[in-house]
């Protein structure tokens, strides 16, 4: 196809304090150049992040403007030359961090971050490095494609790459977010066992509904530590997502059986904590920090994803001139699961 001249993209324009969320008609579309390609995307999915990025409360450097999202995913519409990976009309997925393919993270990772070092997804077309995306798995929507860059990848390294869970393992789920919800469908997937916490009752039974073998409502157990040590028959979880942060990380480290492991994610109740060394010698136990991930781990992820037939857990959809009504929701921290925008 011959590319238009211009689009329509949404920025992050900078005020006194954040970012403004607007609509720029006339954006220009780059061409492709030696080994890119360019995605007409046709759906993107929000993070609790991206809410972190719009206040200002995560770091972009000097950016004035800043296309947001680092989920989406299309179809290659043109590629550039020397291009094998993908042709034109194969369904794709960006990857959240463009140079990181495979390996440890290096100094220079966290400067391809998309929707945040870098221009992101919310826009009607972008341009890659060939390198800088995945097949979307194969029955998949767009709009399901759209959810896994960040919260699926972050949760799968949480749980297997980092956390070699397996069958028969405790896991701890916290909330019912993208990464939490994503975690318990790996879990089921896998035959681990997961307890779930949320303020929501009614939540709670949708995640009972996934495959969750107990659920604790942390609003009524404040102290839940106990509780799931209780759901494990005495015996802690092995893995757990730490999603919380400060307000949530020592009961965390509570709930741990001997070996267990916490990757720690985000700090939804603020960074920060003490992490007791002897608590964690004691029980043999590891604590690591997960950034989401490389391109080798979402295709791995992609893998096991059609190979159990998994589908996201989408809790709303947005037209494409709703986002700011999408962004006001993920904000609102009511979802079950992912939040998305249809292009």
């Amino acid at each position: 196809m011959t590319l238009p001249k211009s689009q329509l993209q949404y920025q992050l324009v900078k005020q006194q304090q954040g970012f403004s969320l607007q609509l720029r008609e006339g954006a220009p579309i780059r061409a492709p150049g030696a080994g890119e390609l360019v995605v007409r995307v046709r759906a993107t999915s929000l993070n609790r992040r991206d809410i972190m990025v719009m206040r200002g409360f995560y770091p972009v450097g000097p950016r004035e403007t800043l296309v947001p999202l680092s989920d989406g995913a299309g179809e290659v519409v043109a590629v550039g030359a020397g291009t094998r990976r993908f042709k034109v009309g194969d369904r794709v997925a960006a990857i959240f961090f463009q140079n990181w393919i495979e390996g440890r993270p290096t100094a220079a990772t966290a400067t391809s971050a998309m929707g945040g070092a870098i221009d992101g997804m919310l826009a009607e077309y972008v341009t890659l490095s060939a390198h800088g995306v995945v097949a979307a798995p194969a029955g998949m929507s767009f709009e399901e494609a759209a959810t896994l860059p960040c919260a699926a990848v972050t949760a799968w390294n949480g749980l297997f790459t980092r956390g070699a869970m397996v069958r028969n393992d405790f896991v701890l789920l916290q909330g019912t977010g993208g990464v939490s919800i994503f975690g318990l469908q790996f879990a089921v997937a896998a035959g681990a066992r997961a307890v779930i916490t949320s303020s929501s009752d009614t939540k709670l039974s949708r995640a009972r509904e996934i495959g969750a073998i107990a659920t604790i409502n942390y609003k009524n157990t404040p102290e839940w530590a106990p509780a799931v040590r209780e759901a494990t028959a005495g015996v802690g979880v092995h893995h757990v997502l730490e999603v919380g942060g400060a307000g949530t990380i020592k009961k965390s480290l509570e709930s741990l059986a001997p070996g267990g492991h916490v990757a720690i994610i985000g700090g939804l109740a603020g960074f920060g904590g003490e992490i007791p060394a002897v608590s964690l010698i004691g029980r043999s136990a590891s604590v690591s920090g997960i950034f989401v991930g490389s391109r080798g781990n979402f295709e791995d992820m992609n893998a096991f994803i059609t190979q159990h037939s998994i589908k996201p857990v989408i809790d709303k959809v947005f037209e494409f001139r709703e986002a700011e009504a999408a962004f006001a929701y993920m904000d609102a921290g009511s979802h079950f699961g992912k939040i998305v925008i249809r292009h």
